[in-house]
């Protein structure tokens, strides 16, 4: 799910973008091709770009620890928002419509580390192509095998970075409808698959020096044209993994009257998905916490009764804050109860 749609207008319309913030991402568009039901997902040219799209993503995260057990928290985001619908993107230089941001974080127990880049199409400055694998804005890169199975890991902040190495222990999975995801009770969806099975490794750097780390990612991918109804503003979104080798990714999507449509997929740790239908998974916040001149929850309660899950979600780092050009909460999450295990959360709209 994630805060993938917020980047729409967002270099050219500054002002409005962040006056809409997530609201405007149900704003009804024409001219962009629309996610169908029934389309097959191919790999692996579906994991390049859709420019024919308005907006997408490549998101990745990592729960990594150090040799002495710390915990750590990784994030490598890469957006890209079409100014127009122009089939393939068309346009040389300044006059490509593609626009491109990149988000990189690491979060320890008691720090959160931050850097943002803006970027646009037809020059050169960023991109995605699927074979090989490489996605990148300036010198930040994520890039590797066509079918995402190795994969090197790049970006620099002012006083953060990473080098960072994936191996896919599992196999791609499929959200909603074969990869055909809904986010409301009017239809409005996306095309949506992850690989939540990498191995990870590599080094931290920070401003203590560097730090070896080892741990699991997630990586996500999504794309859309109008992925929110015109009555959503916000989401929540978790991805989580047991220590008893399944995975879930959930989400929640908040409507403007208070109440939320909920949908997310349920992962064997074999690979095999099944979809959790809309409404059968909670998530209600517990504790809040004072983040960035708001209160935010950063402890909730989950329950999927279907697959007997009853757990508290708590944050790694209350102050996992994203303070980028339109800002959202971010980071990993420790979990307990029926379950143990790790994962991320996104907040928005808070």
């Amino acid at each position: 799910m994630n805060v993938r749609w917020l980047f729409t207008l967002l270099i050219t319309f500054p002002a409005m973008a962040i006056a809409q913030g997530f609201a405007g991402l149900g704003s009804e568009v024409t001219g962009f091709a629309q996610p169908e039901r029934g389309r097959d997902l191919r790999f692996p040219q579906d994991h390049g770009a859709h420019p024919d799209y308005r907006v997408e993503w490549w998101y990745l995260t990592a729960n990594l620890k150090d040799t002495e057990g710390t915990d750590y928290g990784l994030q490598w985001t890469l957006f890209r928002s079409a100014l127009r619908a122009e089939s393939g993107g068309a346009g040389e230089g300044w006059q490509n419509p593609q626009l491109w941001m990149g988000h990189a974080a690491i979060t320890t127990p008691d720090r959160h580390f931050v850097a943002e880049r803006l970027g646009r199409g037809g020059i050169g400055q960023a991109g995605v192509k699927s074979e090989p694998f490489e996605a990148w804005i300036d010198e930040w890169q994520l890039k590797g095998a066509a079918d995402l199975s190795k994969l090197a890991l790049r970006a620099r902040g002012t006083d953060f970075g990473y080098d960072m190495s994936l191996a896919a222990m599992g196999p791609l999975v499929l959200h909603g409808d074969n990869g055909y995801s809904v986010k409301s009770i009017d239809g409005q969806a996306s095309h949506y698959y992850s690989q939540p099975f990498f191995q990870i490794d590599g080094t931290l750097l920070l401003p203590l020096g560097e730090i070896e780390v080892s741990g699991t990612a997630w990586f996500d991918r999504e794309w859309s044209s109008q992925p929110l109804a015109d009555t959503q503003d916000s989401w929540d979104w978790f991805s989580l993994s047991f220590d008893n080798g399944a995975r879930m990714m959930g989400f929640q999507v908040r409507e403007t009257d208070g109440s939320v449509f909920t949908s997310g997929t349920w992962i064997e740790p074999d690979g095999r998905a099944t979809p959790v239908p809309a409404g059968a998974f909670t998530a209600e916040p517990v504790l809040f916490a004072a983040v960035a001149g708001r209160d935010l929850p950063t402890t909730w309660h989950l329950r999927l009764p279907l697959r007997d899950v009853d757990v508290t979600i708590k944050a790694l780092n209350d102050n996992a804050w994203m303070d980028t050009t339109i800002p959202y909460w971010e980071g990993p999450v420790r979990i307990s109860g029926s379950h143990g295990g790790q994962g991320y959360l996104e907040m928005t709209g808070y």
